[in-house]
């Protein structure tokens, strides 16, 4: 489960912010390990265009990203996304987390869920999952790391630059 928002910009602080470059499907392979991958999901704000050229690219940008994930063997869950005062906020994508942890669970679904996100609005879900019984890991990033997650998390994983460059298939500042 990826929040791709949160994903988005902590590769944006590090200069990774060009997802196309991004191999997701190696990168969850490599997070599972010996682990089978049930699903592979990213969650993002649907970008809906207002006629300003702004809005138009980002749509673009994020239809690409949508097929590139596609080709990744990814599937995607849209919220939306809420402009106010000029800013865009997004909507309804950790609720829709937050339901596929606790749905998961308690269909039994899986086992482990890998949780790239740095969100602790999340805990709700992720506690009762794993009293559950299930495996949550919070796969962090060392530059900015949820200690909430990190602190309530089973297992963890904090990645650096230097792991995340072996997912991207150009520069080092793509």
């Amino acid at each position: 489960m990826i929040d791709g928002s949160n994903f988005y910009f902590k590769l944006k602080q590090i200069k990774l912010k060009n997802q196309l470059n991004f191999n997701f499907s190696l990168f969850v392979n490599s997070l599972a390990g010996k682990n089978k991958i049930v699903s592979s999901t990213y969650y993002v704000g649907a970008v809906r265009t207002d006629g300003t050229a702004k809005t138009q690219q980002m749509f673009n940008n994020q239809r690409k990203l949508l097929a590139h994930l596609k080709k990744n063997s990814f599937r995607y869950s849209l919220g939306y996304l809420l402009k106010t005062h000029g800013k865009f906020h997004e909507k309804g994508v950790d609720v829709q987390i937050a339901v596929d942890i606790l749905k998961g669970a308690y269909k039994n679904l899986y086992d482990i869920a890998y949780l790239v996100s740095s969100d602790s609005d999340l805990l709700p879900a992720i506690l009762e999952a794993q009293l559950a019984g299930k495996t949550i890991v919070y796969v962090g990033f060392k530059h900015q790391t949820s200690f909430a997650l990190l602190r309530q998390c089973k297992k963890s994983l904090l990645l650096s630059k230097k792991d995340l460059l072996k997912f991207t298939t150009n520069s080092p500042t793509s």
